[in-house]
């Protein structure tokens, strides 16, 4: 199926606003959608026959930095009865408190599980109706998430120094 077929589909079974931006150029071609429309989307590519999107590869979260003030986080797809790859984009405000929300999409593909505690951990993304959303690489008491661009690591941690 072609990127225009796959984003055709969508906008007839959901509706043309869940398309908020597209890069046909792109490797693999992206589409920009609502963050809280992402586990809808998901569960249409990954259950339709014509697009069978059975593979997440990993999901990528992205920090544009104060000035932009914008999170991303991309999912990466592939079907494999297709040989067809496809990416989803979400993009959310940059805050602190409460944490960006991004809905889960860990009982859609069940490697999203892990990847959503890593973006969780390092970026601060909190994935809503997440089974089980905990830090997965830094310790359960650590401040702050490490990846963002305005990240201060602490300059001791329970009394070991950190620079």
């Amino acid at each position: 199926m072609t990127f225009e077929a796959v984003t055709d589909l969508l906008t007839q079974i959901l509706g043309p606003e869940i398309l908020l931006g597209q890069d046909i150029r792109a490797t693999p071609p992206t589409i920009e959608v609502p963050a809280q429309r992402i586990a809808e989307i998901g569960h249409v590519l990954h259950t339709h026959e014509k697009t069978y999107f059975d593979h997440l590869a990993c999901i990528t979260a992205l920090d544009n930095g104060p000035t932009v003030g914008t999170l991303e986080v991309i999912y990466h797809l592939y079907s494999i009865p297709y040989n067809s790859q496809l990416a989803l984009k979400v993009c959310d405000t940059r805050k602190e408190a409460p944490l960006p929300e991004v809905p889960s999409v860990s009982h859609i593909w069940r490697s999203a599980n892990w990847h959503e505690r890593e973006a969780y951990d390092l970026m601060g993304i909190h994935f809503t109706d997440h089974p089980d959303l905990r830090r997965i690489l830094m310790p359960a008491d650590w401040e702050g998430h490490p990846l963002r661009k305005d990240y201060a690591p602490p300059k001791t941690y329970h009394g070991i120094d950190c620079h």
